[in-house]
C-alpha cells in the first residue's frame, strides 16, 4: 500500500524525501495558516518568525500536494519527517484523508498544529504576520524566503491562495 504524506508548505518545495508521484489534494476541515510561532527554523526565541500550520476550521478546506512516498522508502521516510516536522511539538502527526483531483480519496500522514501548544498563534492579522515575516531569521534561513518559495510554489502548481499572496506582495514592500 502506498505510504502518502500531504504537502501545503515547505513540503511542497522541500519535500526532502524521494517522492514517486505527487498529486493535487484537498483537505477538508482545514485551513493552511501561518499559525505557528517559528523558534527554530524561521525565527530564534528572541524573535519568532511564523511558519505554515494547518489550523482546524469546521468550513475550511487547504488544497495542496499528496505525495506518494517512493516504494521501501516508508520507514526512513517516516523518521525523517517526525524529525524535521516534530522539532518542538507543536505539530501533531495525524493520518487523515486527502481528495485527490481524480475524486480518489487517500489516507495521508499530515501534520497540524496543536492550538493548545505555546507557539500557537491562529487568528493573527495579515498586516502583523507580514511584519514579523518580514524581519524574522532562523537556523534555515530568512522567513521571508520561506513564505515566497511557498507562495511561488502554490502559483507555479496553479493553486490559489489569497492570503500568502497578499502576504507575499506585503513582505517583498516591507523588506524593500
Amino acid at each position: 500500500m502506498t505510504m502518502w504524506v500531504f504537502g501545503y508548505g515547505s513540503l511542497l518545495w522541500n519535500p526532502g524525501f524521494e517522492v514517486a508521484e505527487s498529486r493535487v489534494g484537498t483537505l477538508h476541515g482545514w485551513a493552511r495558516s501561518f499559525c505557528m510561532s517559528s523558534i527554530h527554523h524561521r525565527g530564534t526565541e528572541d524573535e519568532p518568525g511564523l511558519v505554515l500550520a494547518l489550523d482546524a476550521a469546521e468550513d475550511a478546506h487547504c488544497r495542496g500536494m499528496a505525495l506518494a512516498v517512493a516504494a521501501g522508502r516508508e520507514e526512513a521516510t517516516l523518521a525523517y519527517l517526525r524529525e524535521r516536522e516534530l522539532i518542538s511539538s507543536a505539530y501533531l502527526e495525524r493520518l487523515l484523508p486527502v481528495e485527490l483531483a481524480t475524486g480518489e480519496t487517500v489516507t495521508a500522514v499530515t501534520y497540524v498544529i496543536d492550538p493548545d501548544h505555546v507557539q500557537y498563534c491562529g487568528g493573527m492579522p495579515l498586516e502583523d504576520q507580514a511584519r514579523i515575516i518580514a524581519r524574522a531569521h532562523g537556523g534555515r534561513g530568512p522567513n521571508s524566503e520561506y513564505l515566497h518559495n511557498t507562495a511561488d510554489h502554490l502559483a507555479e502548481i496553479g493553486l490559489h491562495d489569497p492570503d500568502l499572496e497578499w502576504l507575499a506582495r506585503r513582505v517583498r514592500q516591507l523588506v524593500a
